[in-house]
């Protein structure tokens, strides 16, 4: 960790001159506020004051004036900024003015999550699979849905139009201390994958906060508008944020068979179980938007049933063994439009309840499973997951009731207000023969 002399010292010899303090709002969101240099050993010592309306995205639940404190360890310099007058960034967490940590932070409520699972024995690691889209921006530089390309899996350039700009992403990534596993072209024209190593859940929270901001800021230069909207067009596969996770205790992976006759642990069994029993509740947090439940209903590979499978790849819970590797569980359901720090807080918990509560996840599904009677579903829409979540005594107890109570309300307004919308589909459809 650094000290307070040395990040002062190198912004000075980095010749820095804007210090951006960033934070999430309750839906993910990053919003900030910049200082300068001279303000900055202040801030360091004594937080910064901002109105506590910020947190909520609009939305009016707090009067109260909060506190950022900037975390050191998350401090870096934004290399697609200015070389002369360049730009840093903190990461922050929220305090109130009696210096509590404020509790309806979502960086908060992930570090309050990991340190019950620290105090019970477990740790934990985590790769996200972060997809998104490149389309082209308009004459007046607005975004569109539009691509010129027709690349799919893994091509390469020519026909893969974004290769330079994935390039570009990946090289600023890196500077920036990312540990880049692996990029690529995915499934559909315009859809692109960049994956880093795993990590504990905070730092990988942390990075896909910084690597949303980044991609989107990045590929300005190429004439393109990234988007983490989980179905941007009707006729394309959506983008998904698979969530791979390990448990460890002791130093050992709970999901690592130490025979060579058994596939799978009971632990990883136990964990797969937590989260099949308590994925409709959380959905409404992995898949917070009303287009998130178009990608999975959509076919397309994205999971609708709550199965699991070592083999089926459009399953909600697949185990992922790699030579050479730790066993995982890898989540598929999740979208990039989620708050990775309330995500990975109710996935964690719920596979650690898995485990101590000895959660049976049922048979898993072949290889060539198809949809099935009697199989239950993920929530159909964002209505169905919102009244799920809210009876979640689970979900409540993870992000605490009155947060819980909040989050709900703003979706269902959200929810509301899609309703109240006339579509074009709608129009397309009635207004000619109604």
């Amino acid at each position: 960790m650094r000290t307070k002399e040395e990040i002062l010292n190198l912004i000075e010899e980095e010749d820095v001159e804007f210090i951006r303090l960033q934070f999430t709002d309750m839906f993910g969101d990053l919003k900030n506020i910049a200082v300068t240099p001279a303000q900055l050993g202040q801030v360091l010592d004594y937080g910064f004051m901002f109105r506590g309306a910020a947190m909520f995205g609009g939305y009016d639940y707090e009067k109260e004036d909060l506190y950022l404190h900037p975390d050191w360890d998350t401090f870096l310099i934004l290399p697609w900024r200015p070389q002369h007058g360049k730009v840093a960034r903190f990461l922050c967490d929220i305090y109130r003015a009696d210096g509590s940590l404020y509790e309806w932070s979502s960086r908060n409520i992930l570090q309050k999550v990991i340190e019950k699972t620290k105090v019970k024995g477990y740790t934990f690691q985590v790769d996200p699979d972060c997809e998104f889209f490149l389309f082209h921006t308009d004459e007046n530089g607005c975004p569109t849905t539009i691509t010129y390309e027709s690349a799919g899996f893994m091509d390469v350039g020519p026909v893969d139009c974004g290769e330079n700009a994935r390039r570009e992403l990946v090289m600023n990534l890196e500077e920036m201390g990312f540990d880049i596993e692996s990029s690529h072209h995915e499934s559909e024209p315009a859809q692109h994958e960049i994956d880093f190593k795993a990590d504990e859940p905070m730092k990988i929270a942390d990075s896909i906060i910084t690597f949303k901001s980044a991609v989107r800021s990045i590929v300005k230069r190429f004439g393109m508008h990234a988007t983490f909207m989980p179905k941007p067009r009707s006729d394309m596969a959506g983008s998904g944020m698979h969530l791979n996770i390990s448990a460890y205790k002791d130093g050992k992976n709970l999901f690592n068979s130490e025979s060579r006759d058994v596939v799978l642990t009971d632990d990883l069994k136990y964990f797969i179980g937590g989260i099949m029993k308590y994925a409709p509740e959380m959905c409404a947090v992995t898949n917070p938007l009303v287009n998130s439940y178009k990608r999975l209903m959509s076919g397309y590979g994205a999971p609708k049933d709550l199965v699991w499978s070592q083999k089926n790849v459009g399953a909600a819970v697949k185990v992922q063994h790699r030579l050479g590797e730790d066993t995982r569980a890898c989540l598929k359901f999740p979208d990039p439009s989620a708050n990775p720090y309330l995500a990975l807080a109710v996935c964690i918990a719920a596979g650690v309840k898995g485990m101590e509560e000895k959660i049976d996840a049922g048979l898993p599904a072949p290889e060539c499973y198809e949809a099935e009677e009697g199989v239950e579903s993920l929530p159909g829409t964002l209505r169905e997951a919102v009244l799920s979540m809210r009876r979640s005594e689970f979900v409540k107890n993870v992000l605490g009731e009155t947060f819980a109570d909040m989050y709900t309300e703003a979706k269902m307004k959200e929810w509301d207000a899609y309703m109240a919308d006339v579509s074009k589909w709608e129009l397309s459809e009635y207004l000619n023969r109604i």
